[in-house]
């Protein structure tokens, strides 16, 4: 089994009031680097920041690490854009970070993206391919796109109370920006990241399409960032056999419907609940009341776990957030803000 982790960043995450993934912007193109080595390496090695919100919420890389640590598996991080560099190693496909949605054009090279991920999944060995993203502003990308494509899907968030209605005003301001109204790019999905997306939605459909083709099992690690990729997929005529792995925190939310998109682009949905209220540290706590929920592979590699190993994999989830300086009673060190949009 190995996981692919897309990394990247796009200025979208700077708007203010829809991402929780950094308390301060200058820090938070820093997340997604800092995400790579904690998967790789169990902590930031070279970043400058560890993601952890004011209210000791790690960002699901940590969760991810956990799980890596309890189960193993390979793990592969592609740069897709990032603005800051990571100690992790990388498979660089060339990609500039995406710009503010809010510009005429997002993703100018979203199909030269597409097309070297792709290069990258069809040569990838494994019968097994769990693919998952990291990218500060994503759920708001996603929702551009998905409406961009005609699809009527809501999207999740990394804070407690979604700021939909101002996702939903930032994407009206997208679309307009790029002279496209609502189902403009029903069909042509290159159009919609080009107008409204991020490099990440373009690694992630590509790595997964070139997988598919080479007869691959591939699994989409995360929440409603890779349902819009679902759907970049399907409007691009992919056709192959698609499982959505997520958490019970992504399909626990209102603002999300799991099976509507399951049945819209046929997918096989699956949502693990990692028992965090069994726990009293602050970090699975803050997952309880609605932080973060998914993010960085988070609920793909929580898949994986056998059953009866999740009480291990909290276990570990505690050892991780002593590395990265999260106290139990809820007294991060160094917080940064947690992951995702």
């Amino acid at each position: 089994m190995r996981v692919v982790l897309a990394t990247g960043t796009t200025e979208t995450a700077l708007i203010d009031g829809i991402s929780a993934a950094g308390a301060a912007p200058e820090l938070m193109a820093h997340t997604p680097s800092a995400d790579a080595e904690i998967v790789v390496y169990g902590e930031p090695t070279a970043a400058p920041v560890t993601p952890v919100s004011p209210t000791g919420c790690p960002t699901p890389a940590a969760i991810t690490r956990a799980v890596r640590e309890v189960v193993g598996f390979d793990v592969a991080i592609l740069d897709a854009g990032l603005a800051k560099p990571t100690a992790a190693p990388t498979v660089d496909l060339g990609a500039n970070p995406g710009e503010d949605v809010r510009e005429p054009t997002a993703v100018p090279d979203a199909a030269t993206i597409f097309d070297r991920a792709y290069d990258y999944g069809a040569s990838l060995p494994d019968e097994e391919v769990l693919i998952g993203e990291t990218i500060p502003g994503g759920t708001t990308t996603a929702l551009g796109v998905l409406t961009a494509l005609g699809e009527p899907l809501g999207v999740s968030s990394s804070l407690p109370e979604n700021p939909l209605e101002r996702k939903r005003a930032v994407v009206d301001e997208a679309l307009a920006a790029s002279d496209l109204a609502s189902g403009d790019c029903a069909g042509d999905p290159f159009a919609a990241v080009e107008s409204v997306g991020d490099p990440v939605q373009a690694a992630v459909a590509g790595v997964s399409a070139g997988a598919l083709e080479r007869g691959a099992s591939v699994t989409l690690a995360g929440g409603t960032q890779l349902v819009a990729v679902s759907a970049l997929l399907r409007h691009a005529d992919v056709d192959g056999p698609l499982t959505l792995a997520t958490t019970s925190f992504v399909a626990d939310d209102p603002g999300v419907d799991l099976e509507t998109a399951a049945e819209r682009f046929d997918l096989e949905v699956v949502a693990t609940d990692p028992g965090f209220e069994q726990s009293e540290h602050v970090a699975m706590e803050r997952y309880c009341a609605g932080e973060a929920k998914e993010g960085v592979a988070m609920g793909g590699t929580l898949s994986l776990v056998p059953d009866g190993k999740l009480g291990a994999v909290r276990d570990r989830l505690e050892a991780v957030c002593d590395r990265l300086g999260i106290d139990a009673d809820g007294g991060p060190t160094g917080a940064d803000g947690d992951d995702g949009a």
